[in-house]
């Protein structure tokens, strides 16, 4: 009975899109359901992201509520709902981590008229790894049967095009290079080109007008864990903070990291803060051998299990100097602890969890740099 309810359901979406990849999922979700608004579609989008939202067909969003930990059952949730509220377009991101859930979301859950992967990226290598290949094939499985997949992807393209041929479904490969410097004017945080491509992409694939999705791409709400860059200034001191916490790869780092650089001057300070988990030590593993590999002058700690990442930090040539222990403190503490250890000029570049508290660290910066600014 519940199968074929759910079977009505789908039936009662004229249009699914699911959305996979390791960086950049939120921000592709969010964006294509703007510029389908803006085409006149009714849609109800749903980012599981920094936090869960549902965004609804007059672009408002409601938060998803959860009992309990995260379950890829609620998609099933948002199904139901999407189809009692009429909607033309169902634009849903990938919750699921394991392999086995993954192909589950796509082929029995979803069942997508279009399938996204955004990018595929060193990340959850606990669960889907423990190399990029395996990554690859785990991402790879919510590839739709039947139907259309678009992606950023370069270096698996050739993998992607085998499995799309195979499941006879036809695939676009997204460049960054469609979009200009131009394009990108207005965006109210620092938006990725390859992002806002495959949204594009997807949209006008659907008949809306490249510009009118574009414009309307602008004045969507961005997922909170996007690349923003918030200014203070306390005591003389200049202090750009980067929130790129939710790029918590090193090839999504270090991108950010090479932008940052290049159009910073020469005498700027800059420094890592690293915030660790307990239960993402795999991640602090990979972040740290990345920043031994950097030229920059100090690291700044913050979050659990900091012992462990001192001792990784020595153990990959970084000096003890250079390391500030900040720890779990207060955010206010954590905030003058950074600012006290801040060269005059200094850019900080926030890495690797939105939780343990680093969320609230980069919203209180957020809020320092709105009073500084008004």
């Amino acid at each position: 009975m519940e199968y074929q309810l759910h079977q009505k359901n789908l039936k009662a979406i004229p249009t699914r899109i699911h959305i996979n990849g390791t960086r950049g999922k939120s921000s592709v979700t969010r964006l294509v359901g703007a510029g389908l608004r803006a085409g006149g579609y009714k849609t109800i989008t749903k980012v599981t992201g920094t936090f869960p939202r549902l965004i609804l067909s007059d672009g408002t969003e409601a938060v998803v509520h959860r009992k309990e930990k995260a379950n890829i059952l609620e998609q099933l949730d948002i199904i139901d709902y999407c189809s009692k509220q009429n909607a033309d377009v169902l634009i849903i991101e990938c919750m699921a981590l394991q392999p086995i859930y993954q192909k589950i979301t796509e082929h029995q859950m979803v069942k997508a008229d279009i399938g996204v992967i955004t990018n595929i990226r060193l990340d959850h290598l606990d669960v889907m790894g423990p190399t990029l290949n395996d990554v690859a094939k785990a991402i790879c499985g919510t590839i739709p049967k039947g139907t259309r997949l678009f992606t950023a992807e370069d270096r698996y393209i050739n993998y992607m095009s085998t499995i799309a041929r195979k499941r006879k479904t036809k695939i676009h490969q997204s460049k960054a290079e469609t979009i200009s410097n131009k394009d990108l004017e207005g965006f109210t945080y620092i938006e990725h080109k390859e992002n806002v491509a495959l949204a594009l992409d997807i949209c006008t694939q659907l008949g809306v007008d490249r510009n009118i999705a574009l414009a309307e791409m602008k004045m969507a709400i961005p997922d909170e864990g996007v690349l923003r860059r918030f200014t203070v200034k306390e005591n003389d001191k200049r202090v750009h903070f980067y929130n790129a916490l939710a790029a918590n790869d090193p090839e999504s780092t270090i991108m950010i990291w090479n932008a940052i650089k290049a159009q910073s001057s020469k005498d700027e300070h800059f420094m890592f803060l690293l915030n660790t988990r307990q239960d993402r030590q795999d991640r602090a593993i990979r972040l740290v051998d990345m920043m031994s590999q950097l030229d920059y002058s100090s690291i700044a700690l913050v979050g659990e299990s900091l012992d462990m990442v001192v001792q990784m930090c020595k153990e990959k040539g970084i000096s003890t100097e250079q390391i500030h222990v900040i720890g779990l403190k207060p955010t206010i503490e954590q905030y003058n602890d950074l600012v006290s250890t801040s060269a005059p000029k200094t850019t900080i570049i926030a890495i690797g969890n939105m939780g343990a508290g680093g969320a609230e660290l980069s919203k209180h910066f957020e809020l320092i740099h709105q009073n500084t600014n008004a």
